[in-house]
């Protein structure tokens, strides 16, 4: 059962006409809510959209955008990918350059 307070969430799927979203507590996720697609804010309704929730009784009772929050993520995971992406110098690209 999730206590009753403010959530960050993470648009994690859709199906059929549901949002999954999973629910944040310090970075992890604890719980997820699942809710009619039409009950997400219209600028949300995508995958990795990341929103505030507010649940009670475990029920979702106000869902608000966090448009900075979604671009800060994206522009770190997509930095985090770049970094990853390159590869190491291997000993025949060292001594082309010796």
């Amino acid at each position: 059962m999730t206590p009753d307070g403010i959530y960050t969430a993470v648009v994690d799927r859709f199906e059929d006409d549901l949002a999954v979203l999973l629910l944040e507590d310090d970075g992890d996720a604890v719980d997820q809510a699942v809710l009619d697609t039409e009950r997400l804010p219209e600028d949300a309704r995508y995958v990795d959209a990341v929103v505030s929730v507010e649940l009670e009784d475990e029920e979702v009772i106000d869902i608000t955008s966090e448009e900075r929050e979604t671009v800060e993520r994206s522009e770190r995971a997509q930095r985090r990918f770049d970094e990853l992406s390159q590869r190491p110098p291997s000993p025949e690209d060292e001594s082309e350059t010796s």
